[in-house]
């Protein structure tokens, strides 16, 4: 299901909650607009939290650490990603006006914060050489079940090109995901699947999908699309780069 929730008087922007909202994600998810100087600190009892900035430029104060991200826009610079383990505290003070995603899940595991920065993320490249190259995209991964094993989550990005396909061919896989939509200009636009249905996805709205329904994508010539992709693990069944191609379409892979 697609939607595009508004900022609260908070400043925050609910995408999904794990005991509320879009509760079958199995996640909580939003995206929290800071004015510069603004603080917030973060320690949950029984929760892991990923912090990815989206644009502006913060400081992050950590387990007696404080490391600096600044980030232009998705579609300038690569991302700066804090991902600590329950009972951490993670304080994140703006220093200019920033935005910035909060990803958490239920996780025993008190692992140690790991401070992703540009150089750490794994960018590929898919889809150049296939069909005329009308799904020729980036996709970055912050962290998957391969270097973070003890996390219930993943986290990545796609930088999509105009008028292209991407998460192609058509797939799907047990476990929830999230998308999280960004274009170069604010009039952008493209559609999302989920299923059977078919989605008009605008700048920062979401695409919540179920387990086991197909998700493909495609942006509108002119306009640059992002989204970040979330993947919430299930219990025994990790996803691990697992997409069951739908059998009408196995032949373009």
């Amino acid at each position: 299901m697609y939607e595009k929730p508004e900022f609260n008087e908070k400043g925050e922007k609910i995408l999904c909650e794990e005991k509320g909202k879009n509760a079958h994600m199995l996640m909580d998810v939003s995206v929290r607009r800071l004015k510069a100087g603004e603080k917030v600190r973060i320690m949950e009892q029984e929760k892991e939290t990923a912090i990815l900035l989206l644009a502006g430029k913060v400081l992050l104060a950590f387990q007696g650490r404080r490391e600096e991200g600044e980030r232009r826009s998705v579609f300038q610079d690569k991302p700066y990603c804090l991902h600590c383990g329950c009972r951490r505290e993670m304080i994140v003070t703006a220093l200019e006006d920033s935005r910035v995603l909060i990803q958490q899940t239920t996780n025993p595991n008190t692992f140690a914060p790991v401070f992703y920065t540009p150089e750490l993320c794994t960018l590929q490249e898919f889809g150049k050489e296939q069909w005329e190259g009308t799904a020729h995209r980036q996709v970055l991964t912050v962290f998957d079940y391969e270097n973070a094993p003890y996390s219930n989550m993943v986290l990545g990005e796609v930088f999509h090109k105009p008028g292209c396909w991407s998460s192609y061919p058509p797939h799907f896989h047990p476990q929830p995901e999230l998308y999280y939509y960004e274009f170069d200009k604010p009039q952008g636009f493209g559609v999302g699947f989920e299923g059977e249905q078919c989605f008009r996805v605008e700048d920062q709205g979401c695409l919540t999908i179920a387990p086991m329904h197909a998700h493909q994508q495609a942006a509108a010539p002119g306009y640059r699309m992002y989204y970040a992709w979330l993947i919430r693990h299930l219990e025994g069944d990790p996803w691990r780069k697992t997409r069951i191609v739908e059998p009408a379409h196995e032949w373009l892979a």
